[in-house]
Formats: structure tokens, C-alpha cells, sequence
């Protein structure tokens, strides 16, 4: 039988004790290698070492997120499969190791289900750790919500007051004529408004502006 073959970065040498002879208890698994540094990991992953099929990466190495950086090196030199090991389930560093490269994340607190991550990893069929996959749901709304407030500003900053209430009016089915009525213009300064708002949004029609705008919801929402 092939084993598995495993390399551990982990700066707490006594939990790196542990977990080599916890994974190689696993007739499937076997640590070839370890670091306890940044340094040593990049000199073992630069090296004329034989590569692994999967590294436990410690997230933090030395008081610093090191195991991000280490994580995509790692994948750069050689294909590997990474889990990003920590004791912290801090949503940004979570981002920041899959963006690395990371193939799954596991709490250090469960390291009895290391032995099947491992192999999940090896096999492509990693699932993400349930806490870690509800503080992504968290932080997708998150950017989610901010990239719909900075939608809301730039409109905001786009269109006029006046043009947010021709538009509002176009969106409740008023002809131009009607607009003028009641704003009490001319019917040439309605059209110089619609004129301005299509250039602005870059819309075909003012029908398709005032949907735009009452997409974001600035119809409930007056300018500050």
C-alpha cells in the first residue's frame, strides 16, 4: 500500500510531536517530513526534498500569519495539498489561506478528525470544517453588504436630488409631461433631466435608469 505522504510546519514543538506520532499511528499516513520555522519551511520546500502529497500548515508561525505565505509557496513548488492548521478561527486569515491556495482548514481543538482530512485532501474530496464554512456564509454577506453600500454612494454621488425624483416618478409610470406638472418646469427641462440621467447611468432608456436606481433602493432613501 502507498502511503500517504505528510509534511508538518508547526512552530509548537511539543503539539508537533504529538501530531507525528498521532498521523503516523495511521498504516495509510506517514510524516516524511517537518519545519518549526519560516525559514526551515522554505528551505524545505525549495529544496531537493521529496515531495509530499500533503502539508499541515501552521497559520502561525513565530506570533505571524507565516503559514499563508508558506501555504502558496508550498502549492507553487510542489502541487500540494495544504490544510492550514491554527487554534484561531479568524475569518480573515481563513480568506487569506484559501486564496493562498489552501485545499481545506482544520481547528487544532479537533485534531482527532486530522487523519480523514488528510486523506479527504489527497483525494480532492476536502470539505470545509462546519465553523469555518458559516464564518465564510458571514463574511460573503459582509462583502456582500459593502459592495451594495458602495454602490448606493457612488449613485448617490452620481445623480442630482432633482434627478433621483424625476426618476422616482418615471418609476411610479408618470409621463414627462406629468413630471412637469408637477415639479412645475417645462417639459424641455424634464427631457434635458432625462437627457443628463441616461448619459450618467449609461441606460437605453429612462425605464431601464429608474430600474437601476430602484434596485439599490434609493427610492426608500432620500440623499444625505
Amino acid at each position: 500500500m502507498n502511503k500517504i505522504k505528510v509534511v508538518i510546519v508547526e512552530d509548537d514543538r511539543d503539539w508537533l510531536r504529538g501530531l507525528i506520532s498521532y498521523v503516523n499511528r495511521e498504516p495509510d499516513l506517514e510524516v516524511i517530513a517537518t519545519a518549526s520555522t519560516p525559514a526551515e519551511a522554505q528551505s524545505l520546500f525549495t529544496g531537493s526534498c521529496t515531495p509530499a502529497d500533503v502539508v499541515l500548515m501552521d497559520i502561525m508561525l513565530q506570533d505571524e500569519p507565516a503559514g499563508i505565505g508558506l501555504a502558496e509557496l508550498a502549492l507553487t513548488a510542489w502541487g500540494v495539498k495544504v490544510i492550514m492548521l491554527t487554534s484561531m478561527e479568524e475569518k480573515d486569515l481563513i480568506f487569506r489561506s484559501f486564496q493562498a491556495g489552501a485545499i481545506d482548514y482544520q481547528i487544532k481543538a479537533n485534531f482527532e478528525e486530522i487523519p480523514g482530512v488528510i486523506r479527504a485532501a489527497h483525494l480532492r474530496q476536502s470539505t470545509i470544517n462546519a465553523a469555518v464554512a458559516e464564518q465564510m456564509r458571514e463574511e460573503f454577506r459582509r462583502l456582500k453588504k459593502l459592495e451594495q453600500e458602495f454602490k448606493v454612494k457612488e449613485m448617490k454621488d452620481l445623480i442630482t436630488p432633482t434627478e433621483l425624483q424625476v426618476l422616482e416618478m418615471i418609476d411610479q409610470g408618470h409621463t414627462q409631461t406629468e413630471i412637469a406638472n408637477r415639479f412645475v418646469i417645462s417639459l424641455r427641462t424634464v427631457k434635458i433631466h432625462v437627457g443628463h440621467i441616461l448619459k450618467k447611468l449609461g441606460s437605453s432608456s429612462s425605464k431601464e435608469a429608474a430600474q437601476k436606481v430602484r434596485d439599490l433602493g434609493l427610492f426608500d432613501k432620500k440623499p444625505d
